[in-house]
């Protein structure tokens, strides 16, 4: 990345439309989510309101790896403590927020309310995140 890169907006590289699943749902649902949309997370709702965060980190450690079963509710398994950047920060201040909490995805808010995700994938291939956005649009 350039100097000229790192001070761009990230929204300029986020995926604005975020997929999601209820807290409820399992994680096997979860996982089929994220397979059909070729994802690697998902955010988890509670009531029309983010919970949560579940990756493909997440699964590999806290259910393949331990042996949990996967018809367990997504929120079992969730990430609560959610690490965000607002969505006009620079792209460079979200990748060293990144590698500090060394997290390969950031949710990203405007007015306090989580709109977009960020990922190194976003920045390396800003043609997957247009297309993303599109098909979410639909």
């Amino acid at each position: 990345m350039n100097r000229e890169e790192s001070t761009l907006p990230v929204r300029q590289f986020a995926t604005k439309k975020l997929i999601g699943v209820a807290s409820s749902q399992t994680i096997i649902e979860a996982c089929r989510i994220m397979v059909e949309f070729d994802i690697n997370s998902v955010v988890v709702t509670d009531q029309g309101e983010v919970a949560g965060f579940v990756t493909h980190s997440d699964i590999v450690a806290r259910v393949v790896a331990a042996g949990l079963a996967t018809d367990r509710p997504v929120a079992e398994i969730m990430t609560d403590e959610l690490i965000t950047m607002d969505l006009n920060a620079p792209v460079g201040e979200v990748i060293a927020e990144m590698e500090t909490h060394q997290i390969k995805n950031m949710l990203l808010t405007e007015r306090d309310e989580i709109v977009g995700i960020f990922t190194f994938k976003d920045f390396h291939d800003p043609r997957r995140q247009y297309l993303a956005t599109d098909i979410s649009s639909e």
